[in-house]
């Protein structure tokens, strides 16, 4: 029996885009919209699809960040109501692996998914829709995807699908699996007639084009029932074999026997590096493979769970996610010593070994800046004292470094050398808003000469919410806000009373785009003005609706002429006007002019190289920062804060 266990490897240090993503996971920052965790979610309109079955698990992934994701395509004349007795559910639960299933929008005779007919490319047809499927689970930070972790997999008809999905899109998809499916580009007759040669490997690269190059980070399973009289079994063989020349991998010698209880078992041969493996379910028909206790239509008992079997596959051998885990530093305790700041603390590294503490003092009302390092001992404890300070407030941002150079969420305090002021206001910089759909999240820091800072506010279109403040540091989220101009009006209280207010302003683009049965599924249209949607953009054609205010507190979701246009209902937070479709959404700018390393904690940037004299750069465009850590750049950016540039607003 092979145990389902994962492996724990280490990667380099995460950069760019990844190291913003990583922080504001950490930080909490991502909006939020509600989900069903544990439960499934039945019929979403969602990536192009009518109709799509989703299980958000309760459980994360063991590798990366948040969970993964596992597309499964239905086979010919079968319901994706199938897929909710396969036990799908468990494997999403022990990998932390949500799982959706979407019905076919342009399906063949019999049901098929149509592999063998009509345009392959990332812009036709249901190639199109599972990339956008793809997309916008990944970007629904309720669910919490890691885009690194998303697989697509199918039976039969949606295993030919999927493989030919996997190798238009493998920037998409890192990993496919393909259950009982004929080769890609064969004929509908290969499939239940003798076998067609197929060049996979070749056919393959032809579809991917100019992403053929992340075919060197791509992973695939394949597999069939060794009883399986619909489809050929030679298919099973060709499709590893193909996929393995595709990716350059050998194959090992010998199988393994895997079982799950009694008379449940299939025959696995692999690959080196667990590029792919090729299975053979016993005593399975041509059926998905859902293991003990799974029913429905070409759903099989007779051998292993293959979802199950997925999770743990993808999981072990996925080559996108960075294994290495995080170091961390905790009991920090930072105080002034004469006219020097003496730091102290622990730090540790549960895969490896921490080689440094990087320390990061910055003047707020005292001048000048200065970093250094501490040594580690042997229990992780660290000391260090900073050189001669002048008198002022300074903030001290403490970071471990472990032997793979990946860097910790810092830990920041304040620290004051010398006499306190006298009562001083709050002070409030660098602030900044990023937007995902109707979610703003504001950030900034708040600065109080005196350390005695209450709290901070913010006071979104739905309603005042407290910020986390994390030293200086503050983050807050609004959601559900109306579409159209908004604004946040920042709050910084002390003990004393004394406050400081600033404002954000930022405009949400709540426009929904869809097919007109994906319109009313969402409740954005009904039947009473469904003549005039129908004649102006037919019954596929995706088109745009925007939530206009009509007054009393209630919302209309219409067209940019308004011809076709839905009930009254409740608007998105308070209500509002969205900007006309017709017209590009208003450019919403967000500048912040800060010193490097301040940039690189608060996500807009990331440094590599030396350690006390690094290179900083711009998250998003990669470009340089001059002046290293000491460096005061200005950056800004004008999709809501995932591409950052040097400069100010154009």
């Amino acid at each position: 029996m092979k145990a389902f266990m994962m492996t724990r490897g280490r990667a380099g240090r995460v950069g760019g885009l990844a190291v913003m993503r990583c922080l504001l996971a950490l930080l909490g920052w991502l909006c939020a919209a509600s989900v069903s965790a544990g439960a499934w979610q039945n019929s979403l309109a969602l990536g192009g699809f009518n109709k799509v079955h989703v299980y958000t698990p309760d459980s994360v992934s063991s590798i990366g960040t948040g969970r993964a994701l596992l597309i499964v395509l239905h086979g010919c004349t079968q319901s994706i109501d199938a897929f909710k007795t396969a036990k799908l559910e468990t494997a999403a639960e022990e990998f932390g692996m949500v799982v959706a299933v979407p019905d076919a929008m342009n399906k063949a005779g019999f049901g098929c998914w149509s592999y063998f007919q009509g345009s392959q490319s990332r812009t036709a047809g249901d190639y199109r829709n599972l990339i956008a499927l793809a997309n916008a689970l990944s970007a629904d930070a309720a669910r919490d995807i890691d885009p690194a972790q998303v697989y697509i997999a199918g039976l039969s008809s949606g295993a030919a699908f999927a493989n030919t999905a996997a190798c238009l899109a493998p920037d998409v998809f890192a990993g496919v699996g393909v259950s009982a499916g004929p080769s890609i580009l064969t004929s509908s007759n290969g499939a239940i007639g003798p076998c067609e040669f197929a060049d996979v490997e070749s056919r393959c690269r032809t579809l991917a084009g100019s992403f053929a190059s992340h075919f060197e980070t791509q992973i695939a399973s394949i597999a069939q029932g060794d009883a399986d009289t619909t489809v050929n079994l030679c298919y099973n063989r060709q499709n590893a074999d193909g996929m393995a020349a595709l990716y350059g991998a050998q194959p090992l010698p010998g199988s393994t026997l895997m079982s799950e209880g009694t008379g449940h078992s299939a025959e696995e041969f692999r690959w080196q590096d667990g590029r792919v493996s090729m299975l053979w379910f016993n005593g399975l028909g041509h059926a998905w493979s859902g293991g003990a206790g799974a029913s429905g239509s070409f759903i099989g008992s007779q051998s292993i769970n293959y979802a199950r079997f997925l999770g743990q596959f993808f999981a072990e051998n996925n080559r996108r996610v960075d294994r290495n885990t995080l170091p961390t530093v905790a009991e920090v305790v930072a105080e002034a010593s004469g006219r020097s700041i003496a730091v102290s603390g622990t730090a540790q590294d549960e895969d490896g070994t921490v080689v440094a503490v990087e320390l990061f003092v910055a003047g707020i009302t005292g001048p000048g800046s200065v970093m250094f390092s501490a040594s580690v001992a042997g229990d992780g404890a660290f000391q260090a004292l900073s050189p001669t300070l002048a008198d002022g407030l300074y903030t001290v941002a403490v970071s471990a470094i472990d032997d793979d150079g990946a860097e910790s969420t810092p830990v920041i305090l304040t620290v004051r050398i010398g006499p306190e002021p006298p009562p001083t206001a709050p002070v409030l910089d660098d602030i900044a808003v990023s937007l995902n759909g109707q979610c703003a999240t504001v950030s900034g820091q708040a600065i109080d000469a005196n350390q005695d800072l209450v709290e901070v506010t913010v006071g979104f279109a739905t309603g005042v919410v407290a910020a986390q403040v994390d030293g200086t540091l503050f983050h807050v989220q609004g959601c559900n806000l109306p579409g159209g101009g908004n604004s946040a009006v920042i709050t910084a209280r002390d003990a004393t009373g004394l406050n400081t207010s600033a404002q954000i302003d930022f405009v949400i683009d709540a426009g929904q785009v869809a097919s007109l049965q994906q319109h009313i599924d969402a409740g954005r249209l009904d039947f009473t003005n469904y003549a005039n949607c129908f004649l102006e953009y037919g019954s596929t054609t995706s088109f745009r609706l925007d939530q206009q205010a009509a007054g009393s507190g209630q919302c209309r979701w219409q067209d940019d002429d308004g011809s076709c246009s839905g009930p009254l209902v409740a608007c998105s937070g308070s209500g509002g006007t969205a900007p006309p479709p017709s017209e590009p959404p208003a450019v919403t700018c967000t500048a912040v002019t800060a010193l490097n390393y301040f940039h690189k904690v608060g996500g807009r940037a990331y440094s590599t190289g030396n350690l006390l004299a690094p290179d900083y750069f711009a998250n998003g465009s990669d470009q340089p920062m001059p002046g290293s850590t000491y460096g005061t750049t200005s950056l800004y950016s004008t999709d809501g804060g995932t591409v950052w540039r040097v400069g100010v607003c154009p």
